[in-house]
């Protein structure tokens, strides 16, 4: 019966390793399994030859994580190996984020072959398709069958290679029979040393022409959101306009960058002096709700740069006229007057002026005062987790004249899972120093993401995790009304708050990470400028039961402090 076919598992294992190895993939995450253990044996030769590194998870949600963090850092595909079964689901979110986000992450799901299916054998379901619309291809390659051509295609589509379609995750799934071990007398090449693949651009910035004086004058703003790149901080600088830049744009920086400026989109709004007449998005905005508001004018005329296709937009779903090029974006955005430019920086140097005001007289430090300490003193990379935690930072994190970080975040779906498994994939592929920065809960949903097997690559990582003993973005929200009307009893602190007492010291030496507790904003400071080697734990000690008042008091200093600026330009 078996003699139809022409491949055994360990053959066709190699021939798929060879075909990553074309297609430009130096790392790939393992997940243990028996079914997945031709792909297993395969990687382990290359990587012996110094052609690819492995990195060995035993959760497959830390492993799809682990592999996006390495795409997004390596700006390559990272390919994800699991066995049959649930573990293949496993993969899941982290797809989901891949394909919001258009990142390359390949997964290689072993299957069981064709005669097993329908027969109630262990760990065998339909895998084929299981991520959905969510990756750009998906092939079932049978048992036996010549795996290249299926995996050069779907690094294909992974990379963006196909027409009108962005980068992003793929699926191959890999049907394996007996015996799923090499043959005898098969056995590891000569060792030629682990070879270490990172890609270290770093933080980069750019320069456009400056706009041509004929250009109509226009109250342009340029908003950055998450991804926008360098290309938004040089059209703002090139066209004299303010640039509103969220942290993860990797464009908050440059003279015409303007801080707290979620605040100050009142003050520029319809009725005021200067109201805002044009928007130019570079980016996905995701962070605050005023920035929704502006968008949602329509008084306000808005365009996005658009030069490639991306994942998250859908023609004709959203307000925003679409435009391919840098000169047809320059005529819808005109130039901006030096009064106009002028207005913005004054604007945001009192606010910040005030927001700094506020927090320097806490004494113990809070969220705000610590986003803005992370954005300071972070070198390297920064990853930001969803929730408050980047939203601190887009509030309080002063923009650098230059930039100094390369800033990540799974803002594709913005969950909080696998945060950790992606910060520790972001400092393995770059092999730079890294700082995540993530609330309790986040830091709780993904604790797995801290193990890392024996003789497994160790990242420098210093994780920050902002400790006020459960969910304190709600109280920002709706919820926090309804809590402090007392109408639902406890019932708004269970239900979004998810109050817990985890002792995070404790947790972090059951996984052999180092652990510091501060409580202070100088104590905070103090441990992200010392020397980091491995990783570290800083979880900072707050109190959110005041952090809905902290935010209204910093909204009316910067309010009266910005409005006194306007009134007297």
């Amino acid at each position: 019966m078996t003699s139809q076919y022409s491949l055994t598992s360990i053959g066709a294992a190699r021939i798929a390793v060879k075909a990553l190895l074309d297609g430009g993939v130096r790392h790939t995450v393992v997940s243990p399994g028996s079914r997945s253990a031709p792909m297993a044996y395969a990687l382990a030769e290359a990587e012996a030859a110094g052609r690819i590194q492995l990195h060995v998870r035993i959760d497959e949600r830390d492993a799809g994580f682990t592999a996006l963090g390495l795409a997004l850092s390596t700006q390559a595909p990272v390919a994800v190996l699991t066995t049959s079964g649930t573990a293949v689901g496993n993969l899941l979110p982290a797809v989901m984020e891949a394909n919001h986000s258009a990142v390359p992450v390949v997964v290689i799901s072993a299957d069981r072959p064709e005669e097993l299916h329908g027969t109630g054998a262990n760990q065998t379901t339909i895998q084929l398709d299981l991520f959905g619309d969510h990756v750009r291809f998906a092939v079932d390659v049978p048992a036996g069958d010549d795996p290249q051509k299926a995996v050069a295609t779907a690094l294909y589509a992974a990379t963006g290679a196909l027409a009108d379609t962005p980068p992003g995750p793929v699926q191959v799934n890999l049907a394996f029979r007996d015996p799923l071990t090499p043959a005898d007398g098969d056995a590891l090449p000569a060792a030629a040393g682990h070879g270490v693949f990172h890609y270290d651009a770093g933080p980069q910035s750019l320069d456009l022409p400056a706009a041509p004086s004929e250009l109509v004058e226009r109250r342009t703003v340029v908003l950055a959101g998450h991804d926008a790149g360098p290309v938004a901080e040089a059209f703002a600088r090139a066209h004299g306009l303010p640039l509103l830049a969220e942290p993860s744009s990797n464009a908050r920086f440059g003279p015409n960058a303007v801080g707290p400026y979620r605040v100050l989109l009142e003050h520029f709004g319809p009725g005021s002096r200067s109201p805002i007449q044009r928007v130019v998005l570079f980016g996905r905005a995701t962070l605050s709700r005023p920035v929704a508001a502006l968008l949602a004018r329509e008084s306000v005329e808005t365009a996005i740069y658009q030069p490639v296709p991306v994942a998250w937009y859908e023609a004709g779903r959203r307000r925003e006229t679409p435009i391919e090029t840098l000169p047809e974006l320059a005529e819808f955005a005109g130039r901006g007057s030096a009064e106009w430019l002028d207005a913005w920086l004054l604007a945001g140097a009192a606010a910040q002026h005030a927001l700094d005001g506020v927090l320097a007289g806490e004494v113990l430090a809070n969220g705000p005062s610590v986003g803005a300490a992370v954005w300071e003193h972070s070198r390297g990379q920064l990853v930001l987790g969803s929730s408050n935690g980047i939203r601190d930072v887009d509030l309080a994190g002063q923009p650098h004249t230059q930039p100094i970080a390369s800033v990540y975040a799974n803002r594709g779906l913005a969950g909080i899972d696998g945060t950790i498994a992606t910060a520790t994939g972001v400092a393995l592929g770059s092999g730079r120093e890294t700082t995540v920065l993530l609330g309790d809960v986040t830091f709780l949903h993904d604790a797995g993401g801290l193990l890392l097997g024996q003789g497994e690559p160790v990242p420098d990582l210093r994780i920050v995790v902002l400790n006020d003993s459960g969910g304190a973005i709600f109280s920002l929200l709706e919820h926090g009304a309804v809590e402090d009307s007392g109408a639902y009893g406890t019932a708004v602190e269970r239900l979004f708050g998810t109050p817990h007492s985890v002792d995070i010291s404790a947790l972090a030496a059951a996984y052999g990470v180092g652990h510091r507790t501060v409580s202070t904003t100088a104590e905070l400071t103090e441990a992200l400028t010392s020397p980091l080697k491995g990783r570290t734990i800083v979880e900072v000690r707050v109190d959110r039961g005041g952090l809905r008042a902290l935010h209204a008091r910093i909204k009316d200093a910067i309010s009266a402090a910005v409005g006194q600026v306007l009134t007297a330009g």
